[in-house]
């Protein structure tokens, strides 16, 4: 039961970068893809009416993550209260940012808010990828299972470590790079012309970062973490998770070269779903059982065992999650069928924030 949820609770964070990671990547290239206001409100129709609802699937998690593993809720929304915070504040400002800057007409007011929607929507890239580094490298738990970490301390894999550090922050990066092209496929998915054009630039610029700073993280989280070594080495079946990033890594260099263009932008798009999906399930793979590290003693760790909640609530809970969880599911089909294929000029014009 406890690796069922421990697998749900992966799956939901992983529907929720793959869905909510495209319009954080749609909203970081903003201002660099868009040269007008007609431009910039053609790239928000791309994300207008999925949006808020992607970021469901994060409060879902949360809230799985609190039903399932009470003990892991308290004690890394306790350690983790900074960091949580500044996402928190970073999600409020990127979604009055949407709102607000079609309020009021003015030479100050848009590009105000443009830029504040960009840096919201890089910075909450960066966060979510150092919040996964810190996951895979482990905290200062301490005997209680309890911990607190600085936004940073001298940025080194001590005991004592800080929410930034010189890993945390590769992870960052590569999680930056990685849903600026998920973003910039995107948008080549969606908008026509010229906008198109930058798009499919800014992906190819982006692949080779995601490809270097990928290849580096990989080697670095081995040495980072022994217990992703001692899975991989134990249960060799995992290495299916690493080969289908890579696979959907070449995916997108190959499908985003081929013909014909609206074919190729929607494979693309899938393929960097896949190296997303893979990138993310080879790390909860690799850190299984343990769900929360330690830096301070391997005794201290939190383990599904040692934070799963009591049997009885987990099986009646899981009817009630299939349930909920199909009403979300048929709901997201729903709209994102209603938003196929190309977004036009006129109509981001017409309908636009």
């Amino acid at each position: 039961m406890g690796t069922l949820w421990y697998c749900l609770v992966a799956a939901m964070l992983a529907m929720y970068v793959l869905l909510d990671g495209f319009d954080l990547g749609a909203g970081l290239l903003h201002l660099g893809l868009a040269r007008s206001d007609a431009e910039r409100r053609t790239i928000l129709a791309t994300i207008g009416s999925v949006w808020d609802g992607n970021e469901v699937w994060l409060i879902a998690a949360g809230g799985t993550l609190y039903f399932a593993f009470p003990a892991l809720y308290a004690s890394s929304f306790s350690g983790f209260y900074l960091p949580l915070m500044i996402v928190l504040w970073l999600l409020i400002l990127r979604g009055i940012a949407i709102e607000f800057r079609g309020h009021v007409a003015g030479p100050v007011w848009g590009p105000l808010w443009d830029a504040a929607f960009s840096l919201s929507s890089g910075l909450l890239a960066i966060v979510f990828g150092a919040a996964l580094g810190n996951v895979v490298r482990g905290v200062p738990l301490d005997a209680n299972g309890l911990f607190f970490e600085p936004l940073w301390t001298d940025f080194r894999l001590g005991p004592q470590t800080g929410v930034l550090d010189w890993y945390t922050i590769l992870v960052g990066l590569a999680a930056y790079f990685a849903l600026a092209q998920h973003g910039a496929l995107w948008v080549a998915l969606k908008t026509e012309g010229v906008i198109v054009r930058r798009a499919r630039r800014c992906a190819s610029a982006s692949w080779w970062a995601v490809v270097l700073l990928t290849a580096l993280v990989t080697l670095v989280s081995f040495r980072v973490q022994p217990q992703i070594a001692a899975n991989f080495a134990a249960h060799p079946w995992g290495w299916i998770f690493p080969a289908l990033a890579a696979l959907g890594l070449a995916g997108v260099r190959i499908w985003f070269a081929a013909e014909p263009a609206n074919v190729a932008e929607k494979r693309a798009f899938l393929s960097s779903c896949a190296f997303l999906a893979g990138l993310l399930s080879s790390a909860a793979f690799g850190i299984y059982p343990l769900v929360l590290p330690s830096r301070t003693s391997a005794a201290y760790s939190l383990t599904i065992a040692n934070t799963l909640a009591g049997a009885h609530g987990l099986k009646v809970g899981l009817a009630w999650w299939i349930f909920g969880m199909a009403l979300v599911a048929a709901y997201s089909t729903f709209v994102y069928r209603q938003q196929a294929g190309k977004v036009k000029a006129a109509n981001a014009h017409s309908a636009g924030p």
